[in-house]
């Protein structure tokens, strides 16, 4: 199929997934390879060494955003040296002097190429096991070559053992492709929303290319011609790719099954289904015009509607141009040019290899212990339910409810626990004391989870919980995910048979994405 034309293919719809419970939870299979998707099955963000070729696990092992186990021990930072873009996009409003707001285009400072590598080396040294650093944005990595491709080169020189990454709409894509490969950058997102320009049309108001400014379906098909011919020749270069496609509902929800199919079939190695960020105080034009986003149940059917097809990632952040740390935390404050100014960096490479050593230990530990969690699972799975799980990294259930600003997501059944998301939410506790006031956002925004697993809890959150249906845990505090999630989920099973309780199902839950900081 070409990539201009409409697809004939019939279009599986939002609510007809919802009611027939089409869409299977299982983890998504193949797409591993860079070359036409094809390789082992499981190959993606929750796969392990012995899932794809080696080199390839040598540029995702480390990798937060390619790997979901990396995603616990490992962090990222942005740099913004991008601030010009080609394109508009109906959800986008890029904000350069913004620090209360979490969410693509966004950033507090933007950088010369010389100053993102004296940040970058600053922040490599207090965080050693930040083992990735990406362009993208505030606007487009490749509508601003030059500052792009200079900010690679310097990093190359002088912080060797750093992954390299960047973000594009694929615009400029095609032409750039050699000199991507020119800075060993290994790993490129391409945002593509579309294959068809009348679902583009919808979502692009006006492109920039050769020099004219264009409209309309002509500007969704050069879009989407441009963005299909360069991952093509990305994954010709073995270049691993990952597509983020934004969820609209009503505009592409039900296309994304095609977008899904076709860059699996030009080698991508995942596919990020991201919600629209739709507040109207973001200012885009989607929000100010009442343009809803996805609830938690829609992502989740369109990601699970995917299985099959190219890779998922489940566990993007949709993060600031600027952010830094971990995903689901963003430590840039620490890291403005002032304070850099009086940090003494010293890039010590042995150090932060060898506490990237002690990371992987970490990481290793936990793998063995979800791969005995999952053995001694019963096989059944009459029940599959949804848990929230507050964590600080590590992969461990570490963290007091109150802290939260976000829960992980996991889907339990008797055979495994699956990471399927995350949702953010207000801090509960500010300046010591619980703000009872978030108590009804957090349990919207965990509503279709039977239980959280927290390391503690107040007896004020606890009681708004239980009232809600949810179950508060503190019992598993500190042990690894997938051990707790598994443990938990027995003691449910054994108290439905004993006749102490009885499953019944969860309803929808709020996503809130691109939220304000609490301090904001």
């Amino acid at each position: 199929m070409s990539a201009s034309a409409k697809s004939s293919s019939t279009y599986i719809s939002l609510d007809s997934l919802l009611k027939s419970g089409r869409a299977q939870s299982e983890p998504s299979s193949s797409g591993c390879s860079s070359s036409g998707g094809s390789g082992k099955s499981s190959c993606g963000s929750a796969a392990g060494p012995d899932d794809m070729p080696a080199h390839i696990w040598e540029k995702v092992k480390n990798h937060p955003c390619y790997s979901e186990e990396a995603h616990h021990h490992y962090a990222r930072m942005h740099v913004a040296v991008a601030p010009a873009c080609n394109i508009q996009c109906n959800y986008c409003n890029r904000k350069y002097d913004c620090s209360n707001e979490s969410r693509p285009g966004v950033v507090s400072q933007k950088l010369t190429p010389e100053q993102a590598v004296k940040k970058v080396l600053a922040v490599a040294s207090a965080i050693p096991q930040m083992t990735v650093l990406g362009i993208a944005g505030p606007g487009d990595a490749l509508a601003n070559p030059a500052k792009t491709f200079k900010t690679f080169q310097l990093l190359q020189e002088q912080a060797p053992d750093i992954k390299l990454c960047l973000s594009t709409n694929g615009l400029a894509l095609p032409e750039m492709v050699d000199e991507i490969a020119k800075y060993n950058v290994d790993h490129v997102t391409i945002t593509i929303n579309m294959i068809d320009p009348e679902v583009g049309e919808r979502i692009y108001p006006w492109i920039f290319y050769q020099h004219k400014r264009w409209t309309g379906r002509d500007a969704a098909k050069i879009l989407t011609e441009r963005q299909l011919e360069g991952l093509e020749k990305l994954s010709a270069k073995g270049i691993l790719t990952k597509i983020n496609s934004v969820l609209i509902p009503g505009v592409n929800d039900e296309h994304l099954l095609e977008v899904n199919r076709a860059v699996k079939a030009r080698g991508a190695f995942l596919h990020n289904i991201m919600p629209l960020i739709s507040e109207a105080e973001h200012g885009t034009y989607f929000g100010l015009n009442g343009q809803r986003g996805p609830s938690a149940q829609e992502l989740k059917a369109v990601q699970d509607a995917c299985a099959g097809g190219a890779n998922l990632m489940r566990h993007c952040r949709q993060c600031r141009a600027d952010a830094v740390g971990l995903l689901g935390e963003d430590r840039s404050d620490e890291f403005t040019l002032d304070k850099i100014e009086q940090m003494e960096v010293v890039y010590d490479l042995d150090k932060r290899r060898e506490y990237q050593q002690s990371v992987e230990r970490e990481r290793q530990a936990q793998h063995a212990a979800k791969l005995e969690a999952v053995a001694a699972a019963p096989a059944d799975e009459d029940i599959k339910l949804l848990l929230a799980v507050a964590t600080q990294g590590q992969g461990r259930v570490n963290q007091h409810f109150g802290h939260a600003t976000e829960f992980q997501i996991y889907e339990v059944s008797g055979r495994e626990a699956v990471f399927v998301g995350h949702r953010r939410v207000d801090l509960y506790c500010q300046g010591g004391y619980g703000e009872d006031e978030q108590l009804p956002s957090i349990v919207n925004a965990i509503n279709d989870c039977h239980a959280v697993l927290v390391a503690k809890i107040g007896a004020c959150p606890r009681d708004e919980l239980l009232a809600a249906g949810i179950e508060p845990v503190d019992a598993y505090a500190h042990e690894f995910i997938e051990k707790a999630a598994l443990s938990w989920f027995a003691d449910y099973r054994a108290r439905i048979a004993r006749g102490e309780i009885s499953h019944q199902p969860r309803g929808d839950a709020r996503i809130r994405q691109g939220a304000y900081t609490a301090a904001a």
